[in-house]
């Protein structure tokens, strides 16, 4: 295997006032091509259009029938792959790539997937959306049985576990090492023989197939198939494992058969609007959502402001049920990177303009009612109202398209421990006065599932996992607890 892995690490400095500090964050996005002759330059467009999913690092592992190679970097897909040299050094006609953005293990270059290894039935590349709630258990089991791990990633866990497996087959061996994980995951590898994707019993984290010229696909989401010209063919089912080889797509299920709960934040905020989700069209979701929170918390006003970008769907769906007109009132700056660290206090607090500013002439003198995909701290909820009263605004409500946000996730969603949730330590009263609006009002769960295409949640079998709202987790937590997860919820809930 040839590897080029780059030491330097991109410079962190801070941002002041950037609207995705304060925002829930996906851990990755994957994407694979099997029989191209254009494999990695495909992989490239393809994580590309995932870029949303994660920033902090993207690799691509290809095959070209000799050797496997691969090409880490720490920092965006298009500050990288873009070079032709790179891809010069990725050759094949299969080829997987993977965009971070780390729930697990730190930002570091070994972290960077795909992760490989060479094991006695061949080389194995894989790539891992989600997260595994066993995976420090399962480590250390591993560890006292002379594994050696050389990432902190719960990624390595899997490789590990298809590693020691006995079986003579590599897919039999893959579906051993599933059969072992708890948790969520959509996971695309890349064998001398094989592209193999697998999508977790629940279906908690999504996975598509897709065709391009004859040849097959597997990516996160559909808007990486638009961007390469590919059809979309299906979702991958949950507890499925689809094996694409010369011969074409062989479906294996090795789990029985379970209720999908397919995480609801890929509508709420993860998904990017033009992407399709289980057969829905994101954009039209988040436009339901914003017409069922007009109905059930619309206020007096005279504008509504969409809080770029991913606002701006709910807003258009606020606006249009409650007849009030849709505006531009903040401004976005798509030319600004990281903010530079500035000296002092009194340039600091200019820095709150750089990357989004107010549309005074929209804004002054009028009642405007903010629109945002959820509240997660606060802190940057904060200023945006102070930069609405400062540009004149006479009243300023607050509006969440989704529920609150009470429990962490461990599924794959950058959240914070939940004494950090704003919404699970504050009541409503106190999250109004916090951030500053003159009212502040969130969707209900009820609302969300009829936005979604649903009458209501049932509590025993919900359609989605909704955990982040309820509590109701849909899996065990073994590293957290070794307790069921319901019982958690139950523990949360008293305390």
């Amino acid at each position: 295997m040839t590897v080029s892995e780059p030491s330097q690490a991109p410079n962190v400095v801070e941002d002041w006032f950037d609207l995705e500090s304060d925002r829930l964050h996906e851990e990755c996005g994957v994407f694979g091509v099997f029989g191209h002759p254009e494999a990695a330059a495909l992989t490239a467009l393809g994580l590309h259009a995932l870029q949303h999913r994660g920033q902090e690092a993207a690799g691509i592992v290809s095959y070209d029938n000799k050797r496997f190679h691969a090409e880490k970097r720490l920092g965006l897909v298009g500050d990288h792959f873009s070079d032709a040299e790179v891809i010069r050094r990725l050759p094949g006609r299969a080829a997987i790539g993977h965009n971070r953005y780390s729930t697990t293990g730190e930002t570091i270059l070994r972290n960077v997937q795909p992760l490989f290894a060479e094991l006695d039935a061949g080389g194995l590349a894989v790539a891992h959306n989600g997260n595994l709630t066993n995976a420090l258990t399962l480590r250390r089991e591993l560890v006292k049985a002379g594994a050696i791990c050389q990432s902190t990633s719960d990624t390595e866990v899997i490789l590990h576990l298809i590693a020691q497996s006995r079986r003579p087959r590599i897919m039999d061996r893959f579906v051993n090492a599933l059969r072992e994980i708890e948790g969520a995951y959509a996971l695309v590898a890349l064998s001398t023989k094989k592209m193999i994707g697998a999508r977790d019993p629940l279906g908690i984290r999504p996975l598509i197939l897709g065709e391009l010229d004859g040849c097959y696909i597997l990516t996160s989401e559909t808007c990486a198939l638009d961007i390469i010209g590919a059809k979309y063919i299906r979702d991958v089912d949950n507890g499925e494992v689809v094996v694409i080889t010369d011969e074409g797509v062989q479906s294996l299920r090795p789990f029985p058969p379970q209720r999908m709960q397919p995480c609801i934040f890929e509508f709420v905020y993860f998904a990017r609007p033009d992407s399709v989700v289980q057969g829905q069209s994101v954009y039209e979701v988040r436009k339901r959502m914003g017409i069922e929170l007009a109905r059930e918390s619309a206020p007096e006003a005279d504008v509504i402001v969409p809080i770029p970008d991913s606002g701006v769907p709910s807003a258009l769906g606020f606006s249009r049920e409650c007849g009030v007109p849709f505006e531009l009132g903040i401004i976005r700056n798509h030319y600004v990177g990281r903010t530079f660290i500035q000296p002092t206090q009194g340039v600091r607090e200019l820095g709150v303009r750089m990357k989004h500013s107010a549309n005074r002439s929209q804004i002054e003198g009028k009642r405007i009612v903010l629109v945002d995909d959820s509240l997660v701290r606060g802190t940057t909820s904060r200023k945006i109202v102070k930069m609405m009263r400062d540009a004149g605004a006479k009243e300023v409500h607050f509006r969440l398209a989704c529920p609150p946000i009470l429990y962490s996730d461990y599924y794959g969603i950058d959240t914070p421990e939940r004494e950090k949730l704003l919404a699970a330590t504050h009541s409503l009263e106190q999250m109004r006065e916090l951030i500053g609006a003159d009212s502040l009002a969130f969707l209900s769960v009820e609302g969300l599932y009829r936005a979604m295409g649903y009458e209501g949640r049932d509590d025993l079998r919900p359609q989605f996992a909704d955990h982040c709202f309820t509590g109701d987790y849909p899996t065990p937590l073994t590293d957290r607890t070794g307790e069921h997860p319901r019982q958690l919820s139950l523990i949360a809930e008293a305390s």
